[in-house]
């Protein structure tokens, strides 16, 4: 089975999750066909070739007329449970929407089940989850791997106004997880990127040992001094402790040494 690993130089989120793996050999029409089992209405997704300070990434691209959702949990739910979605992919975008909505409800200080989904709540951000889980799972991948996050820094404005980045209730869902500031005053892990690295996420840390054999490129976007573009790595899975080897070197001798990671 394919290993992946998702290299987060510059933060994540759901659309750059999508645009990495449609780069990466995910066929569009395959996405498009998962998605319509939502039986959204009002909504038109697309993929878009672009250049992101001299890489050429895939931007995946949500257009909807929807304005001002509000959205609850049970709402969610009903949209997922009744579509027609494989029970694996609606498992899993249950999970990554009650992480948000447990992560929401900390910070208002509210029940879960009463929190107001509003970006997250939109048709779009609804596709960019679904479409996340159901590229994992149409692409065979049964291990996920993440290098730690950029979360940008600075302030960003949303539904209840001028807040921190990271975001508050991305912060709450990030606990547990290595993160930095690379020193972008932009927000560049979004809540939907935080809730689905965490939860399809087996272990954050270096590139484990693996053998390369398709590369993507997501965007996102922005345009900051760094490439906006989110990198996915996807290979087999290897035991062998090629970091140890001398880069002049072309063959080892001695007994093999796995490599486990911390």
């Amino acid at each position: 089975m394919p290993i992946l690993y998702f290299d987060c130089f510059s933060g994540i989120s759901g659309d750059m999750i999508i645009g990495a793996l449609l780069d990466a050999g995910l066929p569009f029409d395959v996405l498009e066909q998962e998605i319509k089992k939502l039986k959204l209405d009002d909504y038109n997704i697309r993929e878009e070739k672009v250049v992101k300070r001299g890489i050429s990434a895939t931007q995946f691209i949500v257009e909807t007329h929807e304005h001002h959702p509000h959205r609850h949990l049970v709402d969610i739910q009903k949209i997922v449970g009744e579509s027609d979605l494989e029970e694996p992919v609606k498992n899993t975008v249950l999970e990554v929407f009650a992480k948000i909505a447990e992560a929401e409800g900390k910070i208002h200080g509210v029940s879960p089940d009463t929190i107001h989904f509003h970006e997250v709540g939109a048709v779009d951000a609804i596709i960019d989850i679904v479409g996340a889980v159901v590229g994992l799972h149409t692409m065979g991948i049964t291990k996920v791997f993440a290098s730690p996050l950029n979360t940008g820094g600075g302030w960003s404005k949303c539904m209840h106004g001028t807040i921190p980045v990271p975001a508050p209730a991305t912060l709450e869902l990030l606990k547990g997880v290595p993160i930095y500031n690379g020193g972008v005053s932009l927000e560049l892990v979004t809540p939907t990127g935080a809730a689905i690295i965490t939860t399809v996420c087996q272990d954050f840390g270096q590139l484990p040992p693996m053998i390369p054999k398709v590369v993507g490129y997501g965007a996102g976007t922005a345009d900051p001094p760094v490439p906006n573009l989110l990198r996915v790595i996807i290979g087999e899975e290897t035991s062998c402790g090629v970091s140890h080897l001398n880069p002049t070197e072309h063959k080892h001798t001695g007994p093999k040494h796995n490599e486990h990671r911390h």
